[in-house]
């Protein structure tokens, strides 16, 4: 709702599908904020595509990432982490490391797993011994002059473990006498590294929970009365891995500790986490700390807050009295800086015989490791229209690394369930895949969307399931995607007009490579009648107005409106300036193509003769995200998405091959559809690396993770990569004065689940867990022909 202290006045939104039938809504806005966006068609900027404004400097190696700074006397961090995934520490003596060539300063975590605190004096440990339960688990860091003396200094660091009884494996770790990960639940409030979570959840043995809902919608109706009444009941059983982040840079900062604050380079998917975990843990006023984020390889959801290694190096800063560069290695980032939680899903779904639902069902169990979060109940609250839902969720800990936040947490594993009974349903009723999501599904976006996707495709000339001849069979199947329209209310942007006619933009928001950089400038240069170029955009610094942490498709969503109406004011003081020379009043001064002119009368004259007329070197405006525009009675907006896929499956070597994807996605008003594809891409890309490839394996007889690396744990390349096809539809809902969102989620959710239902066209055999290897999908071939021949 809008303030109701501050002047507002009414305006008409056309809402809808471009293209579509549009219909017309009153919102009540604030008075400071710009007129209404026409529709992309009638723009110049915003909606056309658009090069990346960072890209040459990407390619050529000019832009600077958190590993390459370099700074004065700068040293280097290494982490030393366990080596086991449960144990008591007796001692860990760092003598020998201390004396190491190179090295500057040695540090031991003063909070292991909320336990004992280290004395720095003579590193011996209190009586209540420190607890290690994952291997990988952050215990000291060192700071060395060179990277190769630090790692061999790290080296040298001796601990000393009473090792305990562990379980990695989330089925064991269900059974009753399996080794505890955590003794009891009052042992994992607070505790460093993960585990914690809701007060007032139920603990047997490692399982927390079942809690009925979740974050994303509570139970509604009577799910009993709804499966009684259903004239078909599909239920199914489903799996999905841990998945690991891996991004192109892995977690790390340069942490610089001055007397007069703390600066500090990360690769952070939030400037503004990082310097308030780090004032906080430090002491520190947040006007001290300042954490810049020039250019950032990726994150997809762990990288938010300073982290172990955050802590550990600035730390190290401080005891060295120097900057101090600490990055992950790949195999510490694989085992500590987060995951995608499993599944273990059992899915029932009750249907009327003309498609209508009447109850859904859902009990999972999912690992976090020692944190929690493993809930995959959304897509089943959320998707489609039905009286009752009941999910029921429950967190298993093992000895692994924590969980973190994960492109659409929860989603892609939901959808892999949900999208491949809700096939079944159609199946079993002899209704056509889309003919029942239409049935079933109220979301405008989405239905507009399975028509042009199913059109694109040639859906309509699917073949039935199992078909093809020959060994290598063709198949095409759909699945759907939600997720949600968060916002950062606290998104701040300043823009600045200069007497020389240069303008420039500054937030704290960062670029993590979704392409907001060159959205914002979208944004200014279409208020101010510039190009994008044009604009000189400062982001990923705290020194400047607060931005937006990237994900959960938050930042364009969040941003682009606070950047227009900063726009809009500094303009309209450019206009009084200039409006007595035009001979009109400020409100019938036009910026258009690079002029700046009367709307009648015929004056003009170009944007940096108009900035001459600034009687101080320059003017600014700050303005931050409003409330959405509102009538009173808008609910809680929901991204689509439907995406369809062709894959090819050899029968003899049980190969999956994605052929072809036709993505059709909504994001609000796209800004910049080149990005908007760009992000689609990544997001299809990572769904299909995470449906046939990406799996954490851990030794049950050691606990440790037998394949840390890019070799065995194995990510999509350039060979498996599909011929992508995407369409972004424009759907406009007034909701801000840009109605721009995000799209980083929405393309991963559906894309195992749609390749499942591509492969059980292909082959007629259901594929229920993921990866879906090669290994896999031979023994389930093996076992339908089993059951053929014995029914």
């Amino acid at each position: 709702m809008q303030d109701a202290t501050k002047p507002t006045r009414k305006e008409k939104f056309k809402v809808g599908i471009a293209g579509g039938s549009m219909t017309e809504v009153e919102y009540e806005i604030p008075a400071s904020e710009p007129p209404v966006l026409p529709p992309n068609a009638e723009l110049s900027v915003i909606g056309k595509r658009t090069p990346r404004l960072d890209g040459r400097l990407k390619v050529t190696g000019a832009a600077r990432y958190t590993a390459d700074v370099k700074l004065p006397g700068m040293l280097h961090g290494r982490v030393v982490g366990a080596t086991v995934p449960h144990a008591r520490i007796r001692s860990i003596d760092v003598s020998a490391a201390e004396k190491a060539p190179g090295v500057r300063a040695v540090y031991v975590h003063e909070r292991l797993m909320g336990s004992a605190v280290v004395s720095d004096k003579t590193k011996e440990l209190s009586s209540n011994y420190p607890i290690v339960r994952y291997a990988g688990q952050p215990i000291a860091a060192v700071a060395a002059t060179t990277p190769q003396a630090a790692e061999d200094a790290a080296k040298l660091v001796k601990i000393d473990y009473e090792v305990l009884p562990f379980v990695v494996d989330a089925d064991d770790a269900r059974k009753p006498g399996a080794p505890l990960v955590f003794p009891a639940p009052a042992d994992m409030a607070g505790t460093a590294g993960g585990g914690g979570g809701p007060a007032g959840v139920p603990q047997t043995g490692n399982v927390r929970g079942p809690v009925k809902g979740g974050m994303f919608g509570p139970p509604r109706g009577d799910v009993g009365k709804g499966f009684t009444e259903a004239d078909v009941v599909v239920e199914g059983e489903f799996r999905t891995q841990v998945q690991t982040h891996c991004p192109l840079e892995t977690h790390g900062v340069v942490a610089d500790w001055k007397a007069d604050g703390l600066t500090v380079y990360a690769s952070t998917q939030g400037t503004s986490s990082v310097r308030d975990e780090l004032a906080e843990v430090f002491g520190l006023p947040k006007t001290q700390v300042r954490v810049i984020t020039e250019f950032m390889g990726g994150g997809f959801g762990a990288k938010f807050g300073a982290g172990n290694e955050g802590v550990l190096a600035t730390h190290l800063s401080k005891k060295a009295g120097a900057p101090v560069k600490l990055m992950l290695d790949r195999r510490t980032e694989h085992l500590s800086a987060g995951n995608r939680p499993s599944s273990h899903q059992i899915l029932r779904v009750g249907a009327k015989k003309d498609g209508s639902l009447t109850a859904i069902h859902l009990l999972n169990y999912g690992t976090a490791g020692v944190g929690t979060g493993a809930g995959a109940g959304g897509p089943a609250q959320n998707m489609y229209d039905c009286p009752a839902v009941m999910t029921e969720e429950a967190d298993v800990f093992v000895n692994a690394g924590p969980a973190a936040a994960f492109r659409a947490p929860g989603h892609p594993q939901g959808c892999f369930a949900l999208e491949q009974v809700i096939d079944e349903v159609a199946e079993k009723l002899n209704i056509d895949p889309l003919a029942l999501r239409d049935k079933i599904d109220s979301n405008e976006a989405r239905r507009t969307e399975r028509r042009l996707g199913a059109e694109r495709v040639g859906w309509s000339k699917r073949k039935a399931p199992g078909s093809d001849a020959g060994p290598v069979k063709r198949g095409l199947g759909v699945a759907q995607s939600v997720w949600y329209r968060f916002t950062d209310m606290d998104s701040s942007c300043e823009v600045r007009i200069t007497r020389d006619g240069s303008v420039e933009l500054l937030s704290g928001v960062q670029d993590i490579g979704g392409g907001i950089r060159t959205a914002l400038a979208q944004v200014v240069a279409e208020e101010l009648g510039l190009k994008a170029s044009d604009i000189t955009i400062r982001i990923g610094d705290t020194a400047f107005p607060n931005g937006p942490a990237s994900g959960g498709s938050v930042t364009t969503n969040s941003i682009t409106p606070a950047a227009r109406n900063a726009a809009y004011l500094v303009k309209m003081q450019l206009a009084a300036l200039v409006a007595t020379d035009l001979g009109v009043p400020a409100a019938d001064v036009l910026m258009r193509a690079g002029k700046v002119e009367a709307k009648t009368g015929g004056k003009s004259m170009t944007f940096r003769q108009a900035a001459k007329h600034l009687k101080t070197e320059q003017i600014s405006s700050l303005a931050t995200r409003s409330p959405n525009y509102s009538d009173g009675k808008r609910v809680f907006d929901k991204y689509g998405g439907v995406q369809f896929v062709e894959v090819s499956v050899d029968t003899e070597t049980g190969v999956i091959h994605v052929d072809r994807v036709v993505a059709v996605h909504d994001c609000g008003r796209p800004i910049n559809p080149l990005g908007v594809e760009s992000q689609v891409n990544g997001g299809v890309l990572q769904g299909i690396s995470y449906a046939l490839y990406e799996n954490r394996q851990l030794d049950r007889n050691t606990g440790l993770m037998v394949n840390p690396n890019l070799e065995q744990y194995k990510i999509l390349g350039s060979k498996e990569t599909p011929v992508i096809e995407t369409i972004i539809i424009e759907e406009y809902r007034g909701r801000s004065s840009t109605d721009a969102g995000g799209i980083g989620e929405p393309a991963t959710v559906p894309t195992a689940a749609a390749i499942a239902n591509a492969v059980y066209n292909a082959t007629g055999v259901r594929m229920r867990e993921i990866p879906m290897t090669p290994a896999r999908v031979l023994a389930a071939l093996a076992a339908a022909r089993k059951e053929g021949a014995r029914t």
